[in-house]
């Protein structure tokens, strides 16, 4: 196995060969209807070119080897210096229609580019970069329409000294891929306005930040939801008029109860004040009264909730100690009562569980498997997936894959991000400052941002049987602003997590945003 640089190069190195991938190979390969050694088994190892594929550039750089993900061998792309390198092949007599090239793979990562391509198809090429991972496979999948009978199955590296990838496994099969929730978390806009807080275009010229993100392709917007928060945001009057925009705009919408009057998360769901001294039969009362207000005034006004999340981060349960996961059948009532005002006031709002960690299966599974134990009605499974916490890509893609097969429901990542600089724009230290914390292979710059989004969202995409949904960003708008801060209680309060907004310290439109065009 190859290890990556712990260090990128600033500057690349020099190409052995300029030789441009952007022209179509030669067509001297054999023409074949189906993929042919797509798992690299009919050479063995060190194959030059592997049997049935051809290859373009610096071919040196390609072979197979041992050490597959199915078989016994793998195509790797590797040199101890900078390469170009394309394997690929040429199919014909295909039936016109959708169709979907699925991988496993592994990456060095520090490529100006790695990455699958579906091409000459007759429509646009569709690629997908290959997730850095240096030592657990990935699924990646790429889909494309085609329409003139043919298409070029292409595995393609522009690399520096030293990287490496590896690719098994390859399948062509009919369908379609994509993503349908391509969406962020900008519950922290209303405020930053009111406190003077501006969103630039990349341009340089004053926007709404609603509007920028809409023209970067964001589709849906996530609000969340306070009882009766310190500061008057982010409750029910602010998300009415949040919604407004959001609908406006074009972009669905999801509503997210916290069933709290400041953050609920993990280590605290707190009752809201109003309802600290009521029974448990009065918190179901509540909590259904609580959720179908919320969303009948959204009905009411033209701006029905697409998607709902009962609670935020509920691993423990909510509205403690009443709804603890120490007392399932409570807190399956309360779920089943939000659940059901959601179903009263819109049948087709989709109902979705939050919780945080994606990367840990075995707590998603023992949450799951309790609310059927215990009867829990949804509709939609959310994950929070922050890579510098809850771990790697390939552990988050099995918790996703596991969940939608165990539970036959669609899957979502709630919430992610990612840095695009580690230092402050305000005198509160970020949660994410050193490198040290960082993911390997994705550095806190605006290309590492985006690289980090672009695969998380390919790790959603890939989930078998079309139940990835999508990805929410968090969080998109909180840029810096003084009073608003983390704590609605407190107007000296800093802000943490500017650094993973996605407008920049200038307050434009950041390039990262272009996750949002992903397919």
């Amino acid at each position: 196995m190859f290890h990556p640089r712990r260090t990128l190069r600033a500057l690349l190195l020099p190409l052995a060969a300029g030789l441009a991938l952007t022209a179509l190979p030669a067509q001297t390969a054999q023409a074949a209807s189906t993929l042919t050694n797509g798992g690299f088994e009919s050479d063995g190892t060190g194959a030059a070119t592997p049997s049935g594929w051809s290859e373009y550039g610096d071919t040196g750089a390609s072979y197979t080897e041992s050490g597959g993900h199915g078989g016994s061998y793998r195509l790797s792309h590797y040199s101890s210096s900078a390469y170009k390198v394309e394997t690929y092949q040429y199919l014909s007599g295909l039936a016109n229609g959708t169709y979907t090239l699925t991988a496993w793979v592994r990456s060095s990562g520090g490529q100006n580019s790695a990455y699958l391509a579906l091409k000459n198809c007759g429509s646009p090429t569709q690629r997908t970069d290959l997730p850095v991972s240096t030592s657990s496979w990935v699924r990646i999948v790429t889909s494309i329409a085609v329409t003139n009978n043919q298409c070029t199955i292409s595995v393609d590296s522009d690399a520096n000294a030293g990287n490496w990838i590896n690719v098994d496994d390859l399948s062509l099969t009919s369908g379609r891929t994509g993503l349908t929730v391509k969406g962020a978390d900008i519950s922290s806009l209303a405020k930053s306005e009111a406190k003077g807080g501006v969103y630039k275009y990349s341009s340089g010229s004053t926007g709404d930040a609603v509007t920028i993100l809409k023209n970067a392709g964001m589709n849906y917007a996530r609000l969340k939801v306070w009882v009766d928060p310190a500061d008057g945001y982010n409750n029910k009057a602010r998300v009415l008029a949040m919604a407004k925009r959001v609908k406006a705009a074009g972009m669905k919408l999801l509503v997210d109860f916290h069933y709290s009057d400041t953050w609920a998360d993990p280590g605290k769901q707190t009752k809201p004040a109003a309802w600290a001294s009521h029974s448990y039969s009065r918190l179901k009362t509540d909590v259904y009264n609580h959720t179908y207000d919320v969303l009948n005034a959204l009905k009411a006004q033209g701006t029905t909730a697409d998607m709902v999340q009962i609670g935020n981060e509920i691993n423990g349960g909510m509205l403690w100690s009443e709804g603890s996961t120490d007392n399932w059948p409570q807190l399956a009532g309360l779920i089943n009562s939000g659940y059901s005002a959601a179903k009263a006031v819109s049948s087709g709002t989709r109902v979705a569980l939050h919780l945080a960690n994606a990367g840990d299966d075995a707590t998603v599974r023992w949450w799951f498997d309790n609310a059927r134990t215990y009867g829990i009605d949804y509709d939609v499974i959310g994950l929070s997936y922050y890579g510098y916490w809850h771990g790697s890509l390939a552990a988050a893609q099995t918790t996703l894959d596991d969940a939608a097969a165990r539970y036959g429901k669609p899957v979502f990542i709630a919430e992610t991000a990612y840095p695009f600089r580690l230092d402050s724009d305000d005198p509160l230290t970020n949660q994410i400052d050193t490198t040290g914390e960082l993911v390997a292979g994705y550095p806190a710059t605006v290309a590492g941002q985006t690289r980090w989004m672009n695969d998380v969202a390919s790790i959603v995409e890939a989930v078998p049987n079309g139940r990835g949904l999508g990805v929410f960003y968090w969080e998109a708008t909180w840029t810096a602003v003084t009073g608003n801060g983390w704590d609605p209680a407190d107007a000296t309060s800093g802000n943490g997590w500017e650094n993973q907004a996605l407008f920049g310290y200038d307050d434009k439109a950041l390039s990262s945003m272009s996750w949002f065009s992903h397919r």
